[in-house]
């Protein structure tokens, strides 16, 4: 039977994976006191909440969460980055964490919007634009094809009103002329 204190740390936890929108595991094997001080520093500075917390009590609290899915990514030594915003932003903060320190702290995997994402995939994730850019290139690419289309509807009216304004300018020239000679015979 669970302690009191357990039973706690489970509802804290089942309250963190229902908040989160991405849990991103991570093997902490092997990383000093002081990294693993400094990685949850760094994490805290971008609002990403670093945990080791026992698998146990993790798969207690994703069973209670509704996310059962957590249970595929944390196995053995894990630690949890849990983001509340964007997730691209933790997936890209603890991989530029892990290159600029050349830490030994890999990624397992994530869960993200009750999807299992692989190891390589949070790689991935990490290195797309941010979401404001993502949604400018999305716009871009959507704006493009209507603005030839809008062009090539507006070339048959330029060449109609280059038909039509065609026999106005010579009729407005032989007036111009007529008028030139006028003149000239008058004077």
């Amino acid at each position: 039977m669970p302690n009191e204190k357990k039973m706690a740390a489970v509802e804290e936890l089942k309250e963190k994976f229902g908040r989160c929108t991405i849990a991103i595991a991570t093997n902490y094997s092997g990383l000093p006191v002081n990294t693993m001080t400094d990685l949850r520093q760094k994490m805290r500075e971008k609002n990403i909440e670093y945990r080791v917390i026992k698998n146990t009590i993790t798969y207690l609290a994703a069973d209670s969460a509704g996310r059962p899915q957590i249970k595929d990514i944390v196995q053995g030594p894990t630690a949890l980055a849990f983001g509340y915003g964007e997730p691209i932003e933790v997936a890209k903060a603890l991989e530029e964490y892990i290159r600029l320190n050349r830490s030994s702290l890999t990624i397992r995997g994530a869960v993200l919007n009750g999807d299992t994402l692989s190891a390589e995939q949070v790689v991935t994730m990490s290195r797309l634009p941010p979401r404001p850019e993502l949604v400018g290139q999305l716009l871009g690419q959507i704006q493009a094809p209507l603005a030839t289309f809008i062009g090539q509807l507006q070339t048959p009216m330029m060449e109609l009103l280059g038909v039509l304004n065609g026999p106005m300018a010579s009729i407005t020239n032989l007036l111009q002329q007529r008028a030139e000679q006028l003149t000239s015979q008058t004077g």
